[in-house]
């Protein structure tokens, strides 16, 4: 049956930026804990897993010779080197989702961003900034993660990162989390309601 009322509307992307450690992937996870129908995109990846991370959940974890054949059969969206592993983004996972009419979230780095806007122009680019780059270090020496080089080196990125935040529509710094969190609820909000008001012009 064929109600013209009931037309499905196609998912929307947010495509989610930052440097490491500047909060992003806790805001993410307490956005899709208070909003379940906000699908986060998971991301394929040739890392090994971190403690506590599972694959298919936090990233479908793969070596590198199979990232290379699926990158040679175009199945990536984006892909990016980020500190030495190569991350990629499905297509398929995408198309189907917002064919399906699920909002989608999407956390990469500004180089995918980049790419995925050519590919979706109409995609919502939000950038996740620190207060400053004294606090980015002090919040990666408190993870106890890395070595001091790897810090360094994600602190040079980060400021590499940081030059490209004008490229994205929103931008929330993340120096209080729980505002940080509301920001960005608000501006998923405000989005998915201007796709709806487009779709019933």
């Amino acid at each position: 049956m064929n109600n013209p009322g009931k037309e499905k509307r196609a998912g929307r992307l947010f495509v989610i930026t930052a440097p490491s450690g500047a909060g992003k992937t806790s805001l993410i996870d307490a956005l899709t804990r208070d909003d379940p129908s906000l699908k986060l995109s998971i991301s394929y990846t040739t890392r090994a897993p971190r403690p506590g991370e599972k694959d298919g959940v936090d990233y479908h974890f793969v070596d590198e010779a199979a990232f290379l054949a699926m990158r040679e059969r175009g199945e990536f969206l984006e892909s990016a080197e980020v500190h030495g592993y190569r991350y990629g983004t499905s297509k398929n996972i995408i198309t189907s989702a917002l064919g399906k009419g699920e909002d989608l979230i999407l956390e990469i780095d500004w180089q995918g961003a980049q790419q995925v806007r050519r590919i979706y122009p109409e995609c919502v680019g939000i950038f996740i900034l620190p207060p400053s780059t004294e606090e980015l270090e002090r919040r990666m020496r408190a993870r106890g993660q890395d070595s001091d080089a790897v810090i360094r080196r994600r602190l040079e990125n980060a400021r590499d990162e940081l030059s490209h935040s004008g490229e994205f529509e929103y931008r929330i710094i993340n120096k209080d989390f729980d505002t940080a969190r509301r920001e960005l609820a608000e501006i998923i909000r405000k989005e998915r309601a201007k796709a709806h008001g487009a779709h019933h012009r």
